[in-house]
């Protein structure tokens, strides 16, 4: 539409983030056309020359850059899409904040909690709007259990327990670093499972059950050594291969978190469950269209669990996309969180998680890996000012 207003988008990275990102960009035209905004591809930024031109041709970006700051740089961008790894989050936001530029970065929003807080107070100064690609939480179903749980309709809140599981590290041979193992190096990720995949579970649990005030965790790396792919060297592993943490939440319930990429048999098997005084629900990435619910004020002969087929009209999101009883995918969750930065750019509300939300994150994970270093508890000192 000729009266639409743009956002003119610079990425930064080609890889799955920057494919995932790039089609919720293209996806907006199609099935969020009432939003007052749509994203302008303009550039897309990669090192590799052959690699960034193709993928620029393949997801409708107009240009591209083989250096980040001469992206950053460009007047013609209004927002920066950060979809590198961890260990340039930080750089390259601290420029776009400089530069007055919107940042959207891929989670964790840093490798150290030292390196979000000088992020966030970076865009404090410049008072640029951020987002952080927390995806889950645009998941139907996932959105579902939020307003389940808001509603009250839980009651008190007990219990909540969650995991993420993965196989795809349990070979010896596998080497760490470089490109496509970046998450294998201490260096360039910052920690293992605890900010790759745990940090997921802590933000939607913080999303769903409120702060977490400390925590009790224990952590493996089951590989030691291994060949390192820049440098030829057989070294230390530094990474996280596994977690487990207990904690408590502000509103008085327990936490149970699982982690590890050595669950031989899973791929991304992502779930967690909340458990009320008067009701219970789950959810599993795997079923990603259902959500699991127990109401124990059902009539008795009649009460027990009942799975919700997230697909209705008047669910989240599900009204831009297709008649009820046909699913959605992961992928759409992108989507979902293009369409509401967007939305939030017409009303002036912000796109949690903002980088000083995710930043509570970053301090749950720096207090995992403290306590699994220390054995002991570590309070997280989440600031309970953010309404999660």
């Amino acid at each position: 539409m000729a009266d639409k207003k743009q956002l003119r988008i610079g990425l930064v990275g080609t890889g799955l983030m920057g494919r995932a990102h790039a089609n919720g960009y293209n996806r907006i035209h199609n099935f969020f056309p009432a939003l007052q905004y749509e994203p302008k591809l303009v550039a897309v930024c990669s090192r590799n020359e052959e690699k960034v031109k193709a993928f620029a041709a393949q997801w409708n970006f107009e240009s591209y850059e083989t250096d980040w700051k001469a992206l950053v740089a460009r007047e013609d961008i209004d927002a920066v899409d950060i979809c590198t790894p961890n260990d340039s989050h930080f750089e390259i936001a601290l420029a776009c904040a400089a530069a007055g530029k919107m940042i959207l970065c891929e989670k964790p929003l840093a490798r150290t909690l030292e390196e979000g807080q000088q992020m966030v107070d970076a865009i404090q100064k410049a008072g640029v709007k951020t987002t952080v690609w927390y995806n889950y939480r645009r998941i139907p179903a996932v959105t579902v259990a939020k307003n389940i749980i808001d509603s009250g309709k839980l009651g008190k809140i007990y219990h909540y327990r969650a995991n993420f599981l993965q196989d795809w590290t349990i070979s010896e041979d596998l080497p760490q670093g470089g490109e496509g193992l970046w998450r294998m190096d201490v260096g360039a990720a910052g920690s293992g499972v605890t900010g790759d995949l745990l940090a997921h579970c802590i933000d939607t649990a913080m999303w769903l059950n409120g702060g977490i005030t400390d925590v009790s965790a224990m952590t493996e790396t089951f590989v030691k050594q291994r060949m390192h792919q820049l440098t030829g060297k057989v070294e230390p592993v530094g990474i996280d291969d596994a977690c487990l943490f207990h904690c408590h939440f502000e509103n008085g319930s327990l936490g149970l978190f699982e982690s590890t990429r050595y669950a031989r048999g899973h791929k991304a098997l992502y779930t967690f469950e909340v458990n009320g005084a008067d009701a219970s629900l789950k959810w599993d990435l795997h079923d990603m269209n259902r959500l699991e619910y127990f109401d124990h004020r059902d009539e008795s002969q009649t009460r027990g669990w009942r799975s919700i087929h997230i697909t209705d009209g008047d669910h989240p999101y599900i009204k831009n996309w297709w008649i009820p009883g046909c699913g959605i995918g992961w992928e759409h969750s992108f989507v979902h969180q293009v369409a509401d930065f967007l939305k939030s750019l017409e009303d002036g509300s912000k796109c949690s998680p903002t980088f000083e939300e995710a930043l509570q994150t970053q301090k749950v994970c720096a207090a995992v890996i403290d306590s699994a270093n220390s054995k002991s508890w570590k309070d997280t000192h989440v600031d309970g000012k953010y309404v999660w």
